[in-house]
């Protein structure tokens, strides 16, 4: 009668431990016994062409979808055909605005993906400045040359924490990060403030720090973009980069965070679409197909034993060397990537092409079919190691209590404060005076009535601030959390807005306005972007440097104004170095809305400016340098910091938000 009891007690009791364990639980990166074993047992059950499927990582449109669309059904049928083992997840982008969607719709779209495939997915993303670079609602941080220019590895820790801890929560167990590369070349605009410093060393130890934190928290992590992309002027998404330099500059500047990143426990390597004459002579081979440099380099002489992926293969750099028709052959890129070492192809240009040239390639014994195993061995152990073999699905109930955090958001907006970093300073215009709210009654001269703020410290008689912002685009929501934020203290303040389209034609009265203002600010938004088209001094090609027409509008704002303007570079911190007649120079290294927040009140006096400059601006300022400035006002308090993110800083919005220029791979 016991035993018939218990029976029943257990049979009643397994559909709740099923429902428990029916969802993903984020516990370190780690391979567990059973784990190894389903791993090896999966590979000895694949067919040829389920393995190479395995191989291949596709992109993923985070949204919805109704599942008898056509779009939902080509994907599943691309899933279903060629054995797709991981995705990338991203969103719609459309002529440079990539379209944020909310967390929700992800949780729910990796959940769906995942019952259709046979073998669970391993879901990937570039999330390098958080999830808020694809998804509202989520914690958003500055970009990595913040924590640089901060100099505290305990927030690169706490970032990696967060991040793994809200990727998990909507089905992403993989991040693209962290950037490796050192930015050593002021003109690269591919690179610049999403590197952590100039140094390397520096660079590796922020790095470390991330990739230690984000593997406790249940996230694989990757470095990029060996063997180094940082001493590069040109973007490879459009054309083929060249790192120069001997082999003693790679080992000295270039190899030092890999080799901090490879200790700490990377999971992955994605190897970059260069050209490297001091490790592979031959112009027609990148670093992402060329042997000597993924196995002999990477593998054999730096000891890497986990994934090792190209960056996506679809960039013009690849392209241009397998040109597609006239007797092309686009799917060879993918073998000569995987005969170089690489383990996975990342969004091959031609999915097909690529995937038959595989599976001829193994088949004709071009590509031991060993070589096939080992690489699909390290792709199922990634899986196992992250749970993958055990749950697929996520919760999506578990969203709110996981993602953006109060805490998280306040340590983000600290991140961004430490960071802001003092330049330059004549001593006639920091600390910026606020206004009272008493004389917000009239327009301003943007034809907008300013609302009322709380702070009451008024400006002297006849003072008055012009704010010039300029951005990439008009369209972009960069300035627009910084315009909120100076109305709260200045009411009164004219803010005029300006990009490349309207730098000319606003000349004129941007320099009547500084006449008549005794303060200007003006806040400069350059941040680098994948592809972006820029002229600049006559020649296209994309750029970290302010078009022509923008250029000519600060010089001339400079001429006329220079001893009270003040400069504030919210993103590429090289800026100053085109403009030495600048007497007043603040850098935040990134454009988001906590930097934003961050600057206004370093600007204002209401917190310490302490960052130190992780590069060096030429002719301008070195690595390391930074003017200290105590506070003169009161800080907010905590509380105020999570309310201004929620519902001043762009992180909570209602619909797609289109945010212009986000950098992929």
């Amino acid at each position: 009668m016991f035993r018939r009891v218990l029976l029943l007690a257990l049979f009643l009791l397994l559909p709740l431990a099923a429902a428990r364990d029916k969802f993903q639980k984020a516990h370190p990166v780690q391979l567990t016994r059973g784990g190894q074993k389903w791993a090896e047992r999966t590979l000895r059950s694949l067919s040829l062409e389920e393995k190479i499927g395995q191989m291949f990582m596709l992109k993923a449109p985070a949204q919805f979808l109704n599942l008898e669309s056509p779009e939902y059904l080509q994907l599943r049928d691309t899933v279903d055909r060629y054995h797709i083992g991981s995705f990338l997840l991203t969103v719609r982008s459309e002529n440079g605005f990539v379209y944020r969607n909310q967390p929700y719709e992800a949780a729910m779209f990796t959940n769906q993906l995942q019952r259709e495939s046979e073998l669970p997915l391993l879901f990937a993303a570039d999330f390098e400045r958080g999830l808020a670079m694809r998804f509202d609602g989520t914690t958003a941080f500055p970009h990595a040359m913040a924590f640089g220019a901060a100099g505290k590895p305990e927030y690169a820790e706490a970032f990696g924490n967060i991040v793994a801890q809200e990727a998990r929560a909507i089905g992403v167990a993989w991040n693209f990060f962290p950037v490796a590369d050192v930015n050593s070349n002021p003109s690269n605009p591919i690179i610049n403030t999403r590197a952590f410093s100039e140094d390397g060393a520096q660079a590796g130890e922020l790095a470390a720090a991330y990739i230690r934190a984000a593997r406790q928290g249940g996230m694989l992590t990757t470095a990029k973009h060996f063997p180094g992309h940082g001493d590069t002027a040109t973007d490879s998404h459009l054309e083929l980069a060249r790192v120069a330099g001997d082999r003693r500059r790679l080992e000295e500047v270039e190899l030092p965070a890999f080799r901090w990143s490879i200790e700490a426990g990377v999971d992955a390597v994605m190897v970059a679409h260069v050209t490297v004459p001091a490790l592979d002579p031959d112009p027609k081979v990148v670093a992402s197909t060329s042997r000597a440099v993924v196995t002999g380099l990477l593998k054999n002489q730096l000891h890497f034993n986990g994934l090792v992926v190209p960056d996506a293969m679809e960039m013009a750099a690849v392209t241009r060397l397998y040109p597609a028709g006239n007797g092309g052959d686009p799917g060879r890129a993918a073998v000569d990537a995987v005969k170089a070492g690489n383990d996975m192809v990342l969004l091959p240009a031609d999915l097909e092409a690529s995937y038959r040239a595989l599976l001829e390639a193994v088949r004709s014994g071009e590509i031991p079919l060993a070589q096939i195993d080992a690489s699909v061995l390290k792709i199922l152990r990634a899986k196992a190691s992250v749970g993958l073999d055990r749950a697929r699905l996520v919760d999506i109930q578990a969203l709110a209590r996981l993602v953006a955090r109060p805490e998280n958001l306040a340590l983000a907006q600290r991140v961004a404060e430490d960071a802001i970093t003092l330049v330059r300073h004549n001593g006639k215009v920091l600390p910026l005076r606020r206004q009272p709210a008493s004389v917000a009654t009239t327009k301003d001269g943007n034809g907008t009535r300013p609302g009322a703020t709380a702070y009451g410290t008024e400006t002297g008689a006849g003072e008055s601030l012009l704010v010039l912002i300029m951005t990439d685009d008009l369209r972009s929501e960069y300035g627009r959390s910084l315009e909120r934020e100076i109305r709260l203290r200045v009411p009164r303040a004219e803010i005029l807005h300006a990009d490349s389209r309207t730098a000319e034609a606003m000349t004129a009265r941007v320099l009547e306005a500084a006449a008549r203002a005794s303060t200007v600010l003006a806040a400069v938004y350059v941040t680098p972007t994948s592809g972006k088209k820029v002229q600049v001094q006559g020649a296209v090609s994309n750029s970290v440097s302010l078009t022509d027409a923008s250029s000519a509008l600060i010089e001339r704002l400079l001429e006329q104004a220079a001893p009270k303007t003040v400069v504030v570079a919210l993103g590429n911190p090289y800026l100053a170095a085109s403009f030495p007649r600048i007497e007043n120079y603040l850098c935040t290294f990134s454009g988001v809305p906590v930097s934003e927040l961050g600057a206004v009140r370093a600007l204002f006096g209401e917190i310490p400016i302490r960052g130190r400059l992780p590069v060096t601006v030429p002719n301008f300022a070195r690595r390391g340098e930074g003017l200290s400035l105590p506070p003169t006002q009161p800080a907010p308090s905590a509380a105020d910091t999570s309310r201004r993110q929620r519902n001043h800083g762009g992180i909570v919005t209602h619909g797609n938000t289109a945010q212009f220029s986000i950098p992929v791979h």
